[in-house]
């Protein structure tokens, strides 16, 4: 049972919003419906989802909405490097966008002294993490709920952002590509991420090192559409020299 690219694109999509139909999979992937069964049928036998009729869902899927927990919990040590670089660039009064994603998380968890902060955040575990903390004013999108990630998605989420204007967006990445795009493993996101970048004055990437050079599967535009880039310590020069060459700043 070969695990080709497309089989691990649709796994990636998969592992992002849950769960996924055949026809949309079909659409996406330019390929027939029976091509698409064929894939998921493998990925079930492989143990990675569980097909139903006209798609298939994550394994265990509604685990992560019943313990609070992310399907992605990979360097975290990094990640945690990564929120304490973000928080020190926070001030009291700001207004701040904070996207759903393991490093953000991280960063939230690190937010709960502050005094006076509004945070607007898609993501239902940072909400829970921030309830904790009466003097930050939390607003929470609307939209399609994703239990991986537990965030929210799509149009309703997008509009959430609009007419907003924040000093500070905190972006997350599944990969910043070869050729330095940003990337991601479901379309529902990008119209979200674009509407966060467009509330924001400066926006900060929140990547760990490993996700550069990394390409998923939806591209929401070049690396240039971020002010600053926030990594881990464990870059290599190479990375950091050709990501400089990007002219944006990094942290």
């Amino acid at each position: 049972m070969a695990m080709n690219r497309r089989r691990m694109k649709i796994l990636d999509l998969i592992r992002e919003d849950g769960h996924a139909k055949v026809q949309d999979l079909s659409r996406i992937f330019k390929v027939t419906d029976v091509t698409i069964r064929q894939d998921l049928e493998i990925l079930e036998q492989m143990g990675y989802v569980q097909r139903e009729h006209g798609g298939a869902f994550l394994k265990d899927v509604g685990s992560f909405a019943k313990t609070g927990q992310l399907f992605n919990q990979i360097n975290i040590e990094a990640k945690k490097e990564i929120a304490k670089k973000a928080v020190a660039l926070i001030n009291e009064g700001d207004c701040i966008i904070l996207d759903s994603g393991s490093t953000t998380t991280e960063i939230a968890k690190l937010l709960l002294d502050f005094r006076e902060l509004t945070v607007i955040t898609n993501a239902l575990n940072i909400a829970l993490i921030l309830g904790e903390n009466h003097a930050i004013n939390l607003i929470v999108s609307g939209g399609e709920f994703k239990a991986p990630t537990l965030s929210l998605t799509g149009q309703m989420a997008a509009d959430s952002f609009k007419d907003v204007h924040v000093n500070k967006l905190f972006l997350a990445t599944a990969g910043i590509s070869p050729d330095f795009k940003l990337t991601y493993p479901s379309l529902s996101d990008l119209v979200v991420k674009t509407a966060m970048i467009e509330s924001a004055e400066k926006v900060y990437l929140v990547a760990d090192s490993s996700k550069i050079g990394v390409s998923a599967f939806a591209s929401l535009g070049a690396i240039s559409l971020v002010n600053a880039l926030i990594t881990d310590s464990n870059i290599t020069d190479d990375k950091f020299e050709m990501l400089k060459m990007q002219q944006i700043e990094i942290i």
